[in-house]
């Protein structure tokens, strides 16, 4: 019998550092707040039963029967959002509120498709990248809040651009909203920079610089200073999953789905090869 604080995983392959570390908060730092994760799928099913001998967590592959076991969902598949959409239609007929990784998408139509998915089936649901939850954000609201704002520029590596541009974006979507006019890319390498152009003459500069040694970081510029920021990249994850469980707990969302679809529309125009020519509509 569910106790109300009970989540399953769903992933494309569980074997993943995402999965392994909102397991761990969970069991540990957040153990407080009762929940556990319950039950677990993989696409990949080798792996994910392997992972779920690992760790302690049912292994269910039928997707009835797991839902019986549990309340609420996290779908993860992090470097995979190709698979968002299918592992999305695998668990929000069951309404049941669902976070869905970071990135939300590959593309705007798809993105779309999900938030429609989640509204047929009276779904709450929420993405984000843990940037949204970092000290560069609890400094704009001390600043005065996204209108305040005038100028921002983020800074962020990983990999790829491909798979890590939703850090940097999502940092200054999150702070300074989602009303994206147009943008341009300098170059399509490893090291690309977006300039960014949001209404009321407000614009920001994304750099993407993977495979480097960049800290995730931002200066904030209002009329009347500027700060350079370092993210306290300790503090994120834990940050992100307190978000999570506050929207199991509420069944509100907490991140505004016009910012979601934002920071696709950013990823998706700086993906067009017109964005290296000139600025681009967002």
């Amino acid at each position: 019998m569910s106790t109300g604080k009970k989540i399953g995983f769903i992933d494309y392959n569980l074997e993943n550092f995402h999965a392994n570390v909102y397991l761990g908060l969970l069991r540990k730092e957040l153990s407080g707040r009762g929940y556990t994760v319950a039950a677990c799928w993989g696409m990949k099913e080798a792996e994910g039963r392997a992972w779920a001998q690992k760790n302690g967590v049912p292994f269910i592959a039928d997707a009835a029967e797991l839902d019986a076991a549990v309340d609420f969902y996290i779908v993860l598949a992090p470097s995979n959002p190709e698979t968002h959409l299918d592992l999305c239609r695998r668990v929000f007929p069951f309404g049941k509120t669902t976070y869905v990784d970071k990135t939300f998408a590959p593309d705007l139509p798809t993105a779309k498709k999900l938030f429609a998915l989640a509204k047929k089936h009276h779904v709450a649901i929420q993405t984000s990248s843990a940037l949204r939850y970092s000290n560069v954000q609890d400094e704009v609201a001390k600043m005065g809040g996204h209108a305040a704002i005038r100028h921002m520029v983020a800074w962020g590596s990983g990999r790829s651009f491909e798979e890590y541009a939703i850090h940097p974006t999502e940092l200054v979507v999150s702070c300074m909203g989602s009303d994206v006019k147009r943008l341009m890319r300098r170059g399509k390498g490893d090291l690309s920079q977006l300039l960014v152009d949001f209404s009321d003459g407000r614009t920001a500069v994304i750099n993407v610089y993977a495979n480097t040694n960049t800290p995730f970081a931002a200066s904030l510029t209002t009329a009347k200073e500027t700060k350079l920021i370092t993210v306290d990249a300790g503090a994120i994850f834990l940050n992100t999953a307190s978000a999570i469980l506050d929207m199991f707990d509420t069944g509100k969302p907490s991140v505004p789905q016009a910012e979601s679809l934002a920071v696709q529309r950013i990823r998706d125009a700086a993906m067009s090869s017109r964005a290296l020519k000139h600025f681009v509509r967002v």
